[in-house]
């Protein structure tokens, strides 16, 4: 019978000895050598280390990135790849696709060590290793991380194996069906909810944590794919108060702004040393892989001019997501350090002598560029049998010492990575306002979002790709992809209102393959389990 290697109990001694490669705050950790199992869980740190463990989970680039960004913005043709994973372009993803077969590895590497914990907790508790208070609060940790993972599981793949107890991984289970992973997700949800604290509560070297508002968000998403709309609305407005929009949309994503005020759950990163492609830089190349070639020597994720064409005229969020020729870098952090033109490659370019690699740096009042290329020379690349559109992901684009593999040091970066914001929050709270009849509701909650986009006071007309809107619904939609393009929820929000495939026809007029909004169960996983049927459409 073949057993899944990673889908093991842990043994007391591999739960405490994992690797910490990449670690912010709470995540520092020292690793004890050879323990034995008298010597483990005996202390309050031995119970934070085994929570820690399912949060190193995301730490992977592999994960976030090639999986849950691509799916997000590649799935919604906001963005292509350039790179060895062009076929998101055309919706063609194989089987054997590494991305996914990461995701599917990782995550349930973190659903087991999230039921191993579940049991040690107990038995510190029992044992009074732990505080009622603390005992409380990483189990409620457990619970949020185990359901925030079958979360994102249900929603990229569907249907899923609901692996829930020590003792039950033998990964040989079939596949429950997506509204069983989502009522897995609620129930883990509430139980996080009732335990946890509101982020306030928690001490700074804590920042990052899973916090009751966090739950209560996640939460709310479940619901909403189960169509409990009043539900989710219920936990959606006990974050009021709790969270705010920043004044700026640009000051969201900004390198030195994390774990701000809107931010609601974001993942912590730091790399500490000299960076490499080991395993303890896995974020490193996040944001560099979106960077333009000309910059960073990379490139391989680009924009779609159809999203920046989209924005409604005046909308600052525009340049804040997508930048194209002739535009500026926006990011504060940027312009400080002396914009785009105080890159090495930038520098080098128009520093060359030859003549057509001079023009690509050259701006149009003749001087060195200090814009994402020009009208008449976009940055597309050097391989002209495959050109990028000439437009990038500025949301990624914002640590200022981050340049990829240029110049005379390679640096990529450390950047947290904001999965779930108070932005999205308002845009799902008004969703849920409008499927319950509550349109005036709906509207007052889009403008809220909106106005802080528009850097004051929206439009009473709303416009998205050059046409007026009128139905609150289809506004939604459309400021779920204004709102959160570049990011790690658009294609995941428009598949929950049921609409992602309409909608790209619609916005592109683009077919997505019937059962193509789903990613395809990973053939090595069907090797390893019988039981996995695949997805229609592969």
């Amino acid at each position: 019978m073949k057993k899944k290697i990673y889908l093991y109990i842990l043994t007391v001694g591999l739960i405490v000895l994992i690797p910490f490669s990449c670690k912010k705050g709470f995540l520092d950790q020292t690793d004890s050598s050879n323990p034995t199992a008298q010597a483990l869980f005996n202390k309050p740190a031995d119970g934070i280390a085994i929570v820690n463990a399912i949060y190193d989970t995301y730490q992977n680039a592999d994960l976030l990135k090639k999986s849950l960004w691509y799916y997000a913005n590649f799935q919604s043709h906001d963005f292509f790849n350039w790179g060895n994973d062009r076929f998101y372009n055309t919706y063609a993803i194989p089987t054997t696709f590494g991305g996914i077969q990461v995701f599917w590895q990782r995550a349930y590497i973190g659903i087991a060590r999230a039921n191993s914990a579940i049991e040690i907790l107990k038995t510190m508790r029992e044992k009074g290793v732990l505080d009622e208070a603390l005992a409380n609060r990483l189990t409620g940790e457990v619970y949020f991380l185990r359901g925030m993972t079958y979360y994102y599981l249900g929603a990229s793949f569907g249907g899923v194996p609901l692996e829930l107890s020590n003792g039950a991984n033998d990964g040989l289970k079939p596949r429950n069906t997506q509204d069983e992973v989502f009522a897995q997700v609620e129930s883990d949800l509430k139980t996080a909810v009732n335990l946890l604290p509101w982020k306030e509560e928690y001490e700074a070297k804590e920042v990052g944590r899973a916090s009751k508002g966090a739950a209560l968000g996640y939460l709310g998403a479940a619901q909403m794919w189960q169509k409990k709309y009043a539900d989710a609305l219920a936990s959606f407005n006990q974050l009021n108060g709790k969270y705010s929009l920043l004044p700026k949309f640009i000051d969201i994503h900004e390198y030195n702004n994390e774990n701000n005020a809107e931010s609601v759950f974001e993942v912590q990163f730091i790399v500490a040393g000299t960076q490499s492609w080991g395993a303890g830089n896995e974020v490193a190349w996040i944001g560099s892989f979106g960077m333009p070639e000309e910059v960073s020597n990379f490139g391989y994720d680009y924009g779609n001019k159809g999203l920046y064409d989209g924005f409604q005229s005046g909308d600052l969020r525009k340049v804040a997501t997508i930048i194209g020729p002739g535009d500026i870098n926006p990011s504060p952090a940027i312009i400080d350090r002396g914009g785009i033109q105080s890159y090495p490659l930038v520098i080098a370019g128009f520093a060359s002598t030859d003549a057509a690699v001079k023009a690509k740096y050259t701006g149009t009042d003749g001087k060195i560029i200090n814009t994402c290329g020009t009208v008449a020379r976009p940055w597309v690349g050097s391989d002209n049998t495959i050109p990028r559109s000439g437009y990038y992901c500025e949301k990624m684009w914002r640590d200022p010492t981050l340049n990829g593999n240029s110049g005379n040091s390679t640096i990529f970066g450390a950047q947290n990575q904001i999965l779930l914001r108070y932005g999205e929050i308002l845009l799902s709270k008004a969703e849920c306002q409008a499927r319950t009849g509550d349109v005036a509701g709906a509207l007052a909650t889009l403008k809220t979002v909106r106005d802080r986009g528009f850097g004051g006071s929206a439009p009473a007309v709303y416009m998205s790709e050059g046409k007026v809107i009128t139905d609150p619904l289809q506004m939604i939609y459309h400021e779920y992809r204004h709102e959160l393009s570049g990011e790690y929820s658009t294609f995941y929000d428009l598949r929950r209102a049921g609409v992602a495939t309409a909608f790209i026809k619609d916005v592109y007029n683009i077919d997505i393959p019937t059962g193509h909004e789903l990613y395809p169960i990973p053939q090595y996983e069907r090797g390893l389990n019988p039981n996995l049927t695949q997805n229609p459409g592969y």
